[in-house]
């Protein structure tokens, strides 16, 4: 199995393509859109709780739970991986992730942002704060030196779990995405592609008519999340490798939205 770090990857999902640095400014539906009806409506930011099934490789590995709670004017995005069966439950893998936020313009911006990983004969924590008044961004803790340097920051700019939420508000059929990653000491440029029409996901006893947005990597791994009307979660994240399922997290249920 990958390393610990890669599950963590996989829901720092990252995305967009085709617009400057404030890409994370919400998707406006198109004239045809707006002239059939047919757009897609952008849910508000709401609290919730959701579960997730964790596969490696076809195989259940453990279980997921991500939430997004309000406390005043912040909001808190976490995200905690137990692996129980497999190699992450022989050593007892935990991951915790976690950033604090709020809206500004329009925009998710973070605030500050912490990471714990535990295992047997492992552990390593990461903190990180996002200061907008000196537009600087920077960790410490159990990080390389390089990655413990100060970060410049851009408008638009966002942690990994915040780049989730912004996928959820901003998929369109066709649109492409574009947002610019921070964290962790690590700036990156992703894109997700949003497929043209939804496909029906399975989810438990229910099904959704969910868009698939792709992101297809330099070296060829993808990672893909389905995203259905009314959920405020993805309905299904998966992560491919040389062309194979490898990490896929399946949406159990969810409350709050």
């Amino acid at each position: 199995m990958r390393r610990p770090t890669t599950t963590i990857a996989l829901l720092c999902l990252l995305c967009v393509a085709a617009a400057p640095a404030l890409a994370q400014t919400p998707v406006p539906p198109t004239e045809a859109e707006a002239a059939t009806g047919s757009a897609r409506v952008a849910p508000a930011l709401t609290p919730f709780v959701a579960t997730y099934d964790a596969y490696y490789k076809g195989r259940q590995a453990g279980d997921a739970t991500m939430q997004v709670v309000r406390d005043g004017e912040r909001w808190r995005v976490d995200l905690s991986i137990r692996g129980d069966r497999g190699l992450a439950g022989l050593t007892r893998l935990n991951i915790h992730q976690s950033t604090v936020f709020d809206e500004h313009d329009g925009l998710f911006r973070p605030l500050s942002q912490s990471t714990v990983r535990k295992a047997i004969l492992m552990g390593r924590q990461v903190t990180g704060s996002y200061d907008w008044d000196r537009m600087q961004a920077h960790w410490d803790g159990d990080l390389k030196k390089n990655r413990r340097q100060p970060i410049p920051l851009q408008a638009g700019d966002m942690s990994a779990l915040l780049i989730n939420l912004a996928v959820i508000r901003d998929a369109r059929p066709g649109r492409s995405l574009q947002y610019r990653f921070v964290d962790g000491g690590r700036v990156r440029d992703h894109a997700y592609q949003v497929a043209e029409t939804p496909e029906t996901i399975a989810v438990g006893d229910m099904s959704y008519a969910a868009l698939k947005v792709a992101r297809i990597e330099d070296d060829g791994d993808e990672t893909i999340l389905w995203v259905a009307d009314g959920v405020p979660t993805p309905v299904r994240i998966l992560q491919r490798k040389d062309g194979q399922d490898e990490i896929d997290l399946r949406l159990v249920e969810y409350q709050g939205a």
